[in-house]
This record gives structure tokens, sequence and C-alpha cells, in this order.
């Protein structure tokens, strides 16, 4: 095969590729080129075949037919790839990929790889959700559990390891919801997703002196509290309903990111805030409650209280710092998927609200390496007890 190749010149080999490639019969091109019949047959055939379709115009920056012909002819003679490179005017490693993508040395065929990539470029494409119905209801059953297109799809490959079917990207779920002539997922599934803004907001909140005796600061909390290696370290606050009139509180503890829910219906005074926490705080191992790290709310001013029924600490936060709770600022953005701004939260029980924390504490988390917080919280549970 090789020494029937070497019978013909370099350019009347590219010019049999370049007319079959354009459509014409193997009896054209022996006219065309006063060749014979089996001469056409052996290039044609050791270059992959022709298929009958029109010529894929590609822009500059893509390897052309003319290109991969050359890159053949020279894998075919043994020359290294940076020489063949740099005769097609490409870098080395561009050759490099497009020989390793399409056969390797021994089975590199330009017209094969030319057709490959003009299938790859073909545009638009059905995604993975419109070509898997089994994947796509699994998909849409967890957003409607409000989980995120991140979470479903590091937690798709956590429970079919072996199945790369059932894979899919966090970017294809957004694509499907919002893109423009993607339908594989329901518009009213966004209703799902944690609300988002383009740009950051300024709360404007005013300066004012706290009225809260005997604070102990954040700054005197102890460094275990930082790392999150050690259990037991929960953050709190109130998330406020309609014209401030009803609350909730809400509990998040930072290594496990464990979610617990406070029904307020009759107020946020300090006493009833005291022992909802107090009553909250029995529903644990006491070994899993060590401090608690709260903002400058009035409705924490009983907090010695608190620390002598429970043995928990508190501790606050500087003024206007939301980031120094930052696992429970991001617990309260989520949970305003429950509850959005504006709702009336006293109408809530403390039934319906461990139902929303359940399903919170059933989210994978890309903190806890796609694990659920209740499955954390169970190991600990069976390590302390």
């Amino acid at each position: 095969m090789k020494g029937r190749w070497r019978r013909l010149d370099a350019q009347t080999r590219r010019e049999i590729i370049r007319l079959a490639a354009s459509g014409l019969s193997y009896r054209e091109i022996v006219d065309a080129l006063d060749s014979s019949l089996g001469t056409v047959g052996r290039v044609i055939r050791g270059l992959g075949g022709v298929y009958r379709r029109e010529l894929w115009v590609v822009s500059p920056a893509r390897l052309s037919l003319d290109d991969r012909v050359e890159i053949q002819l020279g894998v075919g003679s043994g020359e290294s790839l940076r020489v063949i490179a740099a005769r097609v005017g490409r870098h080395a490693s561009t050759v490099c990929r497009e020989v390793n993508h399409n056969g390797g040395r021994a089975g590199y065929r330009a017209l094969v790889a030319q057709n490959a990539a003009q299938d790859r470029a073909r545009r638009p494409k059905p995604t993975k959700l419109a070509s898997r119905p089994g994947l796509c209801a699994r998909v849409v059953a967890d957003l409607e559990l409000r989980w995120s297109p991140s979470q479903i799809a590091r937690r798709l490959r956590s429970n079919f390891p072996d199945d790369p079917e059932m894979w899919v990207s966090h970017e294809t779920i957004y694509q499907s919801l919002f893109v423009q002539g993607r339908g594989e997922l329901r518009r009213e599934l966004t209703r799902c997703l944690r609300s988002g803004r383009t740009q950051r907001r300024p709360q404007g909140r005013g300066v004012r002196p706290s009225r809260i005796p005997d604070m102990v600061m954040i700054s005197e909390r102890p460094a275990e509290v930082e790392d999150r290696a050690v259990p037991g370290h929960w953050e709190g606050d109130l998330i406020v309903g309609k014209n401030n009139r009803s609350q909730i509180g809400t509990l998040v503890e930072r290594s496990t990111r464990y979610v617990m829910l406070m029904a307020l219906p009759d107020g946020r005074t300090a006493e009833q805030v005291r022992a909802k926490l107090t009553e909250t705080v029995q529903r644990l191992p006491g070994e899993l409650w060590r401090t608690l790290t709260w903002d400058q709310g009035n409705e924490m001013a009983h907090h010695r209280e608190f620390t002598v029924d429970t043995g928990v600490q508190v501790y606050f936060c500087d003024p206007h710092s939301p980031w120094q709770r930052g696992s429970n600022e991001n617990t309260n953005g989520l949970l305003r998927q429950y509850f959005p701004k504006g709702t009336d939260l006293s109408r809530y029980t403390q039934d319906e609200l461990d139902a929303v924390a359940r399903q919170l504490n059933g989210r994978p988390r890309q903190t806890l390496n796609w694990l659920k917080p209740c499955e954390v919280l169970t190991k600990l549970i069976a390590t302390t007890a």
C-alpha cells in the first residue's frame, strides 16, 4: 500500500482528494486528471472514503481539509508533528490533538477527521436532557426539591458513578431553564431556583448603639470555631416577614451546615427568643452545642440567662458585619425561596418549619463534598453516642 502511494506525487494525491470531496464520482476524477480508476480508488480508500456532502466552509482559525490532508501525508511519511505543524502553519499542540483525537498516527484519515469535525460543529445541538428522558425526569424532581443545579450535577455523579449517561453539568441545566429555544425543562421550574441579582444593592442601615448588656464580642470566640473542625458551633439570626410584624428564628451549625428553624408567632422580644432558643437546644445532644454567634439585635438581650440555662456561650458580631455569620447569611438566602419577602411568617407552624428544615438538610452541599447536612450530622451523633 505504501509503495503504491509513493508512485503518485503529492500534488496529484491532493487533487484527487479535493475533487472527491467536492462531489465528483471516481470516473469524473479519472477523466479530470487522466488517471486510472484503481489509482483514484486506492487514494480515496486510504483516506477513509468520501461522503457525498457539500464542503464545509471553515474559518481560518480551524483546520481545513487541505490542512488535514497535509497532516495525513506527513504522518504517513513518518514526519514529526512539529515538522507537519510548521508546514501547515499551526502550533504543534494543535496538530498533536488532531492526530490523537482521530485515530493516532496509525489510524489518522483526513476525510474521516474532517467529517467528524463538521458533525461536532453543527448547531444547534440537542442537549443531554433532551435526548435522555430518564435523566431529565431526575433533574426536574430535584429542582422541585429546590436543589440548585450545582447540587444536582454533583449528586448525580455521586449516585451514578459508573453511568456517565446520568451525568449532566450545572451549566446544561441552567441553559435548559433560561436560554431561548431550549425547552427541555419547564420555564416555571425557575421558581425553584434561588433568586439572584445582577448587582448588589446597598442595605442602607443606620448606625444605632446596642442596648445589650455584657456582650462578648466575636473577637473573643475560641480559635476552634474558625476552622470548622469541631462541631457544636452555631450561628443564628431572625428573618422577618411582611411589615416587620412576623419572624422566624434560624440556626445553622458551622461544620455540618445543619439547619434548625424556630417558630415565633407571638413576637420577638428578648424573653420570647430566649425561651424558644432554650427549647430548641434540647432537641439535639448537648455535645453538639458549644457556642452561638448572633448579631447585635435586641432579641438577644437575655443572652446571659440563655447561657446559664443551656451552657451555650453567646458571641456577638461587629456592627454591620454579616460575613462574620457567613453560614447563617447563606442559609437565610436559601430560606427566601420558601418564605419570600413580604410573606406573613406568623402563619407557619413549627411542624411546617421543621419540614422546610428537613428539605434544606437533605440538599447536597459543595462545602461538604456534596454530602447532605443530615448525613454528616448523623455520623457525628453516632460517634458521640
